[in-house]
């Protein structure tokens, strides 16, 4: 098995860009496709199916109000079909989310993504990288919102998508190369 043979799929909601430009970096670490979840919520019955058939799946949305968005909580909800049938059970899982605030609660929207991933019988996979957190970092250092769980990225609210920091959609490649690195050596174990 490898890297180039992994399906990876990003399923993920963006409001304003910014978790978008987010997804298309995190692709491109993973080699991944996109399924952008709509403005009420849904994906396309062929996304849905492109799901069932990946090795990987990472979810995206940004924080408000200390969680996912609505948009992405719906297709939470909706993916209770491929649960049922145990469609994503030993799957690779990861996610991204990013915030105006340094905060955010963006912590509780990741822990959302991996409690989704574990009850769908999935594999979450962690960041991997030590935060920038000396008096020297800078905004546009690697993982400089100290996270482990996934990637964590702030945007000031009346800054455009390609205003990010560059640190942060660095972080989120980097990620998306190790969630298509873990789903292949998972996958190839699981043939052996």
């Amino acid at each position: 098995m490898t890297r180039s043979t992994i399906k990876t799929a990003i399923v993920y909601h963006s409001g304003y860009g910014h978790t978008q430009r987010l997804a298309e970096i995190v692709a491109e670490g993973a080699s991944a496709s996109l399924i952008p979840i709509d403005a009420e919520g849904n994906i396309k019955q062929e996304e849905w199916e492109a799901l069932n058939e990946a090795d990987a799946i990472i979810f995206g949305s940004p924080t408000y109000m200390g969680g996912p968005s609505w948009q992405f909580k719906k297709f939470a909800d909706t993916s209770s079909k491929p649960w049922f049938e145990e469609k994503w059970k030993d799957k690779v899982f990861g996610g991204f989310t990013n915030s105006a605030s340094i905060n955010g609660d963006k912590l509780n929207t990741l822990q959302y993504f991996v409690l989704l991933a574990g009850q769908h019988g999935g594999v979450w996979v962690s960041l991997a990288m030590k935060p920038a957190n000396v008096k020297s970092s800078k905004r546009d250092d690697l993982n400089r919102m100290g996270s482990y769980i996934a990637p964590m990225a702030q945007c000031d609210a009346d800054a455009a998508p390609d205003e990010m920091s560059v640190g942060d959609l660095e972080t989120a490649r980097l990620y998306g190369v190790r969630v298509a690195e873990i789903a292949t050596r998972f996958a190839a174990a699981q043939k052996a």
